[in-house]
């Protein structure tokens, strides 16, 4: 989730249900990594693990980049520049890297026209721009939203956006060059109390694509077949207005679909849609993408509280800890047992996962909404002025190694691949403003 939501009455809500229920049989320990189907993830030969960035946080789901990821720790608008190119409209999602082309949605709101974009990933040209919809935009939406925030997902044959149009959720299928093959409307979305507009992106598991819509109507989670655009199941959730992305992750020796928000921390299986457990934790409103280490999720939000809280992901339901801070729009990262947060004030913690101990903390600079990324064991990390922050991932003292300024504004958050990092970031001058999508690189 990417954008800054104030929220200034209560939230309606429903209860958490099934707290501590226990987990069906597991199904046994899953590798940390493939694209083979070894994790019930994918089984897209068309994807590669180490090249392609294809969806939010990354093919690891985590904000964590493959071992081979070396980008530079310096950068700027003029430093390790590879190429910079004009994005038209507006928009917070975050680039996709798939082959040899970077994907982007964006939104031209005069217009009311959502489309997909693609860009040459070794020179930046862009090389194709299709329109999806035209009409239908929400009459109100959060000053710090857009009408183009939710991240394309995409199986390596093809790519599914999701923008929201007459108070609908409804994804476009478009192969690599642009062609649109389908579009299908996934269910309602109008939230009445807080017409804050959407975020959440579309999640990839096996044949089916996962969509959220959470507000106060009839909310759910819903599985579509990636072929067909047919419900595979559907589930219901809260009345509860809330923005988080749900992720799969193997937790407790089996797959499971976690996401944050309604005073709860809630697991289902992924394969049918249904309740494995809800821990009673986090907060009503939440926006980021849980993480994990071992058995152990880590959330962070939000409205009306400022929570960040670990639970054990094995159905008991246990709190292992939490504290008063918050990470409300971006998602936070682990690393080797310890979890990294910059909340929204600017201040950058590190934490024991296991046990919430406190490691160090440093002031920077927020406001944050970009969420970060991890390779080469450094942490890059903007808040929404254009500041990259480069830290060392390491829990015995904070190491800043950089502070990079790109542009002005960074809503979207990175992709890191190889030696690259993907940059969707705005400028503004004249009271003009033109976002850009940045390739930055080592080119010494």
């Amino acid at each position: 989730m990417h954008f800054r939501i104030v929220l200034v009455l209560l939230v309606a809500l429903e209860g958490c249900s099934r707290a501590g229920e226990a987990l069906p049989e597991k199904v046994g320990p899953l590798p940390a990594a493939s694209t083979t189907g070894e994790r019930g993830m994918l089984d897209f030969p068309a994807l590669d693990p180490v090249r392609d960035w294809p969806w939010w946080r990354g093919p690891t789901r985590n904000g964590v980049a493959g071992a081979d990821a070396k980008p530079p720790v310096r950068f700027g608008d003029s430093e390790n520049v590879v190429w910079r190119t004009p994005v038209p409209g507006r928009g917070h999602s975050s680039p996709i890297v798939v082959g040899e082309r970077v994907f982007l949605t964006t939104a031209d709101e005069a217009a009311q026209i959502h489309s997909v974009l693609a860009f040459d990933r070794a020179t930046g040209r862009q090389l194709w721009q299709t329109e999806v919809s035209r009409g239908g935009f929400p009459a109100r939406i959060h000053g710090n939203n857009t009408h183009a925030t939710p991240t394309i997902a995409c199986d390596g044959k093809q790519l599914i956006a999701v923008f929201i149009r007459n108070e609908a959720i409804e994804a476009t299928w478009l192969d690599l060059e642009g062609k649109q093959l389908r579009q299908a409307v996934i269910g309602p979305f109008h939230p009445k109390q807080y017409e804050f507009g959407y975020g959440p992106s579309p999640l990839l598991f096996k044949n089916m694509c996962i969509f959220a819509s959470e507000f106060d109507g009839a909310s759910f989670l819903a599985a579509v077949d990636i072929a067909s655009g047919q419900d595979v199941w559907r589930t219901s959730r809260p009345k509860n207005i809330s923005f988080s992305s749900p992720v799969v992750a193997p937790i407790a020796g089996r797959d499971q679909l976690l996401i944050s928000g309604a005073h709860a921390l809630a697991s289902y299986d992924p394969n049918t849609g249904s309740e494995l457990w809800s821990a009673k934790a986090t907060t009503a409103a939440t926006c980021g993408t849980v993480v994990w280490h071992d058995d152990i999720i880590m959330a962070s939000g939000g409205y009306p509280d400022s929570v960040t809280c670990a639970v054990r992901g094995d159905g008991s339901g246990n709190v292992l800890w939490q504290n008063k801070e918050k990470c409300y729009e971006q998602s936070m990262i682990e690393h080797e047992g310890s979890l990294y947060a910059l909340t929204d004030k600017g201040v950058m913690y590190c934490w024991n996962a296991a046990d919430g101990t406190e490691r160090w903390k440093q002031r920077l600079r927020g406001p944050v909404s970009s969420s970060p990324v991890l390779a080469d064991g450094r942490i890059y990390w903007a808040n929404e002025r254009g500041t990259y922050y480069v830290v060392r991932a390491t829990p015995e003292t904070f190491d800043l190694l950089a502070e990079n300024q790109v542009g002005d504004e960074s809503f979207a958050s990175p992709a890191a691949v190889g030696d690259r990092l993907f940059l969707r970031i705005a400028s503004s001058a004249s009271d003009s403003r033109q976002e850009y999508l940045v390739c930055v690189g080592d080119k010494k």
